[in-house]
């Protein structure tokens, strides 16, 4: 298959080493210094182009692709809340773009273990439940893409949360997110339930970016055959 990279710095390289691996050929690289290439034939060449960029610019790069009839796989959050009813539409129309807050197979697991404990903890309201996330110093927006999808998985399923919030509830209703920045980290998300008589705690601690790096190319592969807006739950039936 061949892949195009938009954006190049920490993950788009190592979404490059684990494309290799797998067999798949690189035939366009487009950074913020060079996006006049989106007019080549090596881009245009691609079956599809895998975006990690930044919230300000990724929606105007699926645009770019899709004007050329390209593919794309998209991991960049803090911009489809604006976004997703437009890009539906384009999807709609004959293009096609796999996006995900976090394409970690062990997050799309722990997403799937999420889901049914917010099933089982709407029986017992005593518990009030919360959710801490960490995550380097560089990373622009907090909450994280992945946490405001843990939240809103658990918003659909508990009853007695009506929204999230960023640091502490001012209510019952609201589920706050912590949020931390430290280092380097790739990614810490815990999920909490607490009552007077104990806690139940489930935590998903990216060690590095390959899971990242793994499931946005198995998300390419997928791209590559299927059509219009795709997520996660298109790929694995949990």
């Amino acid at each position: 298959m061949k892949i195009a990279l938009i954006g190049y710095g920490k993950m788009g390289h190592e979404i490059e080493r684990i494309a290799l691996s797998r067999g798949h050929e690189i035939v366009s690289i487009i950074d913020k210094d060079n996006t006049a290439d989106y007019d080549t034939e090596a881009f245009s060449s691609a079956d599809v182009a895998i975006e990690f960029s930044a919230p300000s610019v990724a929606f105007d790069n699926i645009k770019e692709a899709f004007a050329r009839g390209v593919k794309v796989v998209s991991g960049t959050t803090g911009w489809i809340a604006d976004k997703e009813k437009e890009v539906k539409e384009l999807c709609a129309n004959g293009a096609t773009l796999f996006w995900a807050s976090n394409f970690s197979l062990g997050v799309a697991i722990f997403s799937a273990v999420n889901k049914y404990l917010a099933t089982i903890m709407n029986r017992f309201d005593n518990y009030d439940v919360s959710m801490t996330e960490v995550h380097h110093i560089h990373k622009l927006d907090a909450p994280s893409g992945t946490a405001i999808t843990l939240a809103e998985q658990i918003l659909q399923r508990l009853d007695r949360k009506e929204k999230w919030v960023k640091e502490e509830e001012n209510s019952k209703t609201d589920l706050a997110i912590h949020s931390l920045r430290e280092g380097e980290v790739p990614g810490i998300h815990t999920i909490r339930y607490e009552s007077e008589a104990d806690s139940i705690t489930i935590t998903h601690d990216a060690k590095n970016r390959s899971g990242f790096a793994l499931g946005a190319v198995l998300a390419a592969e997928y791209a590559a055959k299927h059509k219009g807006f795709l997520t996660m739950d298109d790929m694995f039936d949990f």
